[in-house]
C-alpha cells in the first residue's frame, strides 16, 4: 500500500525505489532525498522487494511482460535476498519462465511469507 515505502524506510538503512526509463530499463532513487543512483545501483542492495503477476513454488516470478524487473535482477548478486510482493492466490504450481529468469526465494503476501522450493 501507499504506507509500505514509510514503513520499509524505517527498518534498512538506505531504501532505493525504481526509476522507469523511457527504454523499459530501471534507473534507481534514493527514498529520502530523490537522487538517482544509475542502473548499477540494485548491484549493491542485499534485499529486493519486486512486483510480481504470480509466482510459483520453484520461484519463478511471471511480471507484466516488460522485462523490467528482469533486466535488473540480472544484475543483482547472488547473495540477495529476492522477494516478490502479491495479493493472496497469486502463488501458483507453475508459471511460465525463461532460462535466464531469476527465481524469487520469497513471496509476501497479505497472509503471510512463504519460502520458495529454489
Amino acid at each position: 500500500g501507499p504506507g509500505m515505502p514509510d514503513l520499509i524506510a524505517q527498518l534498512v538503512p538506505r531504501l532505493m525505489l525504481p526509476v522507469l526509463l523511457p527504454d523499459k530499463d530501471l534507473d534507481w532513487a534514493l527514498y529520502d532525498d530523490g537522487s538517482l543512483l544509475g542502473l548499477k545501483a540494485i548491484t549493491e542492495a542485499d534485499l529486493i522487494i519486486v512486483p510480481a503477476v504470480a509466482v510459483d513454488v520453484r520461484g519463478y516470478r511471471l511480471g507484466r511482460g516488460g522485462g523490467s524487473y528482469d533486466r535488473a535482477l540480472a544484475r543483482v548478486s547472488s547473495s540477495a535476498l529476492v522477494v516478490a510482493l502479491l495479493h493472496d492466490g497469486e502463488v501458483l504450481a507453475r508459471v511460465p519462465h525463461e532460462p535466464h529468469d531469476r527465481r524469487v526465494q520469497v513471496a509476501l503476501t497479505p497472509s503471510g511469507v512463504q519460502g520458495l522450493d529454489i
